[in-house]
């Protein structure tokens, strides 16, 4: 395209622009301009770039700068659990009993402490008459009175956000798998320069003169359609595809897993979010000491604190179950079990609360339900962990249910999603016996996807089911990423308007 014809296509602010750039040295960035009162808004300048960009005449350069910033202010006048934990050691002459340090530093903060006491090796834990003790490492006494790295840039983060440069990344990763602790922010510094053509441009004589792209009938009745300057329409513009509407794809894919178990005979189940722990984790045969119940994993809620149990036969045999296996032959957990603690309101962790309850309520064979469930689980958001997401979750009542059923209905499943190579191997869950946990292969390796089992006697025993219980938990947006290959699960959630649009309808 000419020159004489670029010009003439030009906007007014493309014009504004390149008449602002001239006197600058033929670059600036959108603050200087603003500060110079060129224009009012970033996003006028960054519009009129991108536009001379698409024609030559500009170039736009961005320089992105991560940050990390403190998102506990707390922390640095309270301390780091381990910090706490340091202190209450050192004060006990270097050697703390598990329990004793329990009882200072409630609500599980004892436990988050002890895991970073050993990683850091501040401390080790010694087996002795009195119970496991916590004694101080060389490491640890060197702690006492002096302050950690990950501590000192913490005090660094109080005085203001540091730089990705200025930080060791070690320490960085460490503070980011700490919950809520610690945030980044990306600072992105703009700067627009000119081409030889953008130049040439400016020195062609170009004037900002407002020009008009809509005629009105004001306009025209009024007669001041024959003194504006009206801008020239070129047909050979740039203009941004339309895409058609279209369901996001994990909606779709919601739906074609909905199609696949509907077609296969199965119903539809579900739950509420908020769940009493017995149905959560106590009915499921998991021990009300086992660490998925610990505040770092779970969500407990104040308000309701508790859910009250009504029903005091299933409660009872839930109780000796525990307690010592009850009627089915198990050794239970032992100890004495606690009402308290199964009547705390949370909210559930797992979409098998879905199945215990259905089966709760439909214990005859045959019986074939599905959900796709919402759970929730105390984690810090990465590249692969939510606190929120979505389980695949199943269970087949059969009198003819085994092993080799399970495998096949897994395999089934996965082949119409799209995954030729599944894999099989033993795991371990608390409310199921045998399990399994299942892989696919995808791009050059092998992926963990989910678990499976047949639900032990200690689950199913206190609704009278008398067949074997299949049941499976399969992670909805792991599936997704691997069917898209993407690496990030936040970007499931982002909705990236361009992403969206990119989208094959089928």
């Amino acid at each position: 395209m000419e020159m004489a014809e670029i010009l003439e296509g030009l906007s007014y602010n493309e014009r504004r622009l390149l008449i602002a750039l001239d006197p600058a040295g033929g670059g600036s960035s959108p603050a200087d301009l603003i500060a110079a009162g060129r224009f009012d808004l970033e996003v006028e300048i960054m519009g009129a770039a991108s536009w001379l960009s698409s024609k030559g005449l500009a170039v736009i350069e961005e320089e992105v700068t991560r940050y990390f910033e403190l998102a506990d202010r707390d922390v640095v006048a309270s301390g780091l659990p381990e910090r706490q934990a340091i202190g209450l050691i050192a004060a006990n002459g270097g050697r703390m009993s598990m329990d004793m340090l329990s009882q200072s530093m409630p609500d599980g903060e004892d436990k988050i402490a002890i895991g970073w006491l050993r990683r850091k090796k501040l401390a080790d834990i010694v087996r002795s008459a009195e119970g496991n003790l916590l004694v101080l490492t060389e490491a640890g006494n060197s702690a006492v009175d002096g302050a950690m790295p990950d501590e000192l840039l913490l005090e660094r983060m109080a005085a203001g956000p540091v730089e990705e440069s200025q930080a060791d990344p070690r320490i960085i990763a460490d503070l980011k798998g700490r919950q809520d602790l610690i945030r980044e922010r990306l600072v992105t510094v703009r700067s627009i320069s000119l081409t030889s053509a953008g130049i040439e441009a400016v020195a062609a004589g170009i004037e900002a003169v407002e020009q008009v792209a809509d005629v009105t009938d004001r306009m025209i009745q009024s007669g001041e359609w024959k003194e504006v300057e009206f801008r020239r329409y070129d047909v050979q513009t740039f203009a941004p595809t339309v895409a058609p509407a279209k369901k996001h794809p994990l909606s779709r894919l919601g739906s074609e897993i909905r199609r696949l178990f509907t077609d296969m005979g199965f119903t539809e189940m579900g739950s509420d979010y908020v769940q009493s722990a017995f149905w959560n984790l106590d009915v499921l045969f998991t021990p009300q000491d086992h660490p998925a119940r610990d505040l770092q994993d779970t969500f407990y809620l104040e308000s309701p604190a508790s859910v009250e149990l009504t029903d005091e036969a299933l409660v009872d045999r839930v109780r000796a179950i525990h307690e010592d296996g009850g009627g089915t032959g198990s050794t239970g957990w032992g100890g004495s079990w606690s009402r308290e603690k199964a009547e705390k309101a949370l909210l559930r962790t797992h979409s098998t609360v879905s199945s215990i309850r259905y089966i709760a309520e439909n214990p005859k064979a045959p019986q074939k339900a599905f959900s796709i469930s919402r759970i929730f689980r105390n984690e810090s958001i990465d590249s692969t962990h939510l606190p929120e997401f979505t389980q695949i979750e199943g269970i087949v009542i059969d009198e003819n249910a085994d092993f080799d059923m399970l495998i096949s209905m897994i395999k089934e499943f996965f082949t119409r999603m799209g995954f030729d190579q599944v894999r099989i191997r033993p795991a371990y869950f608390p409310y199921t016996e045998p399990s399994l946990e299942l892989e696919v292969f995808f791009n050059g390796k092998w992926m963990e996807l989910g678990g499976a089992g047949i639900f032990r006697p200690e689950v199913v025993e206190p609704f009278g089911v008398e067949h074997p219980v299949l049941a499976w938990g399969f992670g909805f947006e792991r599936l997704a990423m691997l069917k898209w290959g993407i690496k990030d699960i936040r970007e499931l959630y982002i909705s990236d308007l361009d992403v969206l649009k990119g989208n094959p309808v089928l």
